[in-house]
């Protein structure tokens, strides 16, 4: 009986990438201001909080959050707080490391690529007051707002816009999320998926990924089909 032969992936035509946490550190951003507000309460918030809530939508995070710890507040009042902080600190986020590198090396090479992220735009705008120079290399941006967006991930919906408004099929398409939940919204897209998750994070809870990598700077373009560095 002869052997099934094994399907070969469609070549890499462009790249999604999530950016919270994948291509700026603003996850420790939004834990120092989460602790700050739940530890007026007496709360600490951990990963075993946190990693149920990262790559989710702000209110589906923020409902869960109070349900959680059992805050003494509304999940109305818990984003209230957290914006005015949030605000006052996403300016100063950094890249992480392979992040600007690999933007850069596609984009010269002629690869399209997007940021898709749960952010709103104007929340976007404020993590990138640094970095305007290589995210202004990006072909599309879609945030969580877009009037594409109607579900956040794990819903496909982000995924599949960025990809429509490259020109590429999905199958065609690589995505770099940190987040289970995004990694979920890609696999549903039916896309490939790279995973860079925090450390603290299950590598479990990454199933489908084609790999699980430490980050970006770990990444080999060749292996998709993509010009190397």
């Amino acid at each position: 009986m002869k052997a099934r032969p094994q399907s070969i992936p469609v070549p890499v035509t462009q790249v999604l990438f999530d950016m919270d946490g994948l291509l700026l550190d603003t996850e420790r951003i939004y834990t120092e201001v989460t602790q700050k507000i739940v530890g007026r309460f007496g709360k600490v918030f951990d990963w075993s909080i946190k990693g149920n809530m990262i790559g989710r939508g702000s209110r589906e995070t923020s409902e869960y959050l109070v349900q959680a710890l059992q805050l003494p507040i509304s999940a109305d009042d818990y984003l209230a707080e957290r914006d005015v902080l949030l605000r006052e600190a996403f300016p100063a986020a950094e890249p992480l490391p392979g992040a600007e590198r690999l933007v850069r090396h596609l984009k010269r090479h002629g690869i399209p690529i997007a940021v898709a992220t749960s952010s709103h735009l104007d929340l976007y705008e404020l993590k990138v007051t640094r970095h305007r120079d290589w995210f202004e290399l990006f072909d599309a941006v879609i945030t969580g707002d877009h009037p594409e967006v109607r579900h956040a991930k794990p819903a496909p919906d982000i995924f599949l816009a960025a990809a429509a408004r490259l020109g590429g099929e999905p199958a065609a398409t690589l995505v770099f999320e940190d987040a289970p939940s995004g990694l979920a919204a890609g696999l549903t897209a039916g896309m490939r998926v790279i995973a860079v998750p925090d450390p603290n994070m299950d590598p479990a809870r990454y199933g489908g990924a084609e790999e699980i990598l430490q980050d970006l700077e770990a990444f080999d373009p060749p292996r998709y089909g993509l010009p190397p560095y």
